[in-house]
């Protein structure tokens, strides 16, 4: 009779390396819930004052002004808002999240303060115009 090494007659087979995971890479990978938007981030670069200086964007305070973003990503449960519409919203609301390299911001619905949508097609009327 053959001897086995007891080593691997004892132990099972071992997997190969365990695959790590990894962040959603694409944008098509991720299921929101809820009311929840994914808005792209505005730049937050370089402005300019009234009187023409220039202000960089580590020197300007936060102000309590709204932007405007494109919304890239929307959850199940969103009514009014759509997938490229362009919404306003105050940015110190959101949640910074990263997908593919790019910079987003995660928002409730309720914090979206006005919609602007894509021209209609194909005859259709905007909300509001029943002709």
């Amino acid at each position: 009779m053959p001897r086995t090494s007891g080593a691997s007659a004892s132990k099972p087979a071992r997997p190969g390396p365990r695959r790590r995971r990894t962040p959603a890479s694409r944008a098509e990978d991720i299921r929101l819930t809820g009311d929840r938007l994914v808005v792209g981030v505005p730049e937050d670069g370089e402005r300019r004052s009234r009187s023409g200086l220039l202000i960089p964007a580590t020197a300007a305070t936060a102000p309590k002004r709204c932007v405007w973003g494109d919304v890239a990503l929307v959850g199940p449960d969103v009514r009014n808002v759509k997938r490229g519409d362009r919404v306003l919203f105050l940015p110190q609301a959101g949640l910074e999240a990263e997908i593919s390299g790019e910079e987003y911001l995660l928002l409730r619905e309720r914090d979206v303060q006005a919609i602007s949508s894509p021209a209609a097609a194909d005859g259709e009327h905007p909300a509001g115009q029943y002709l």
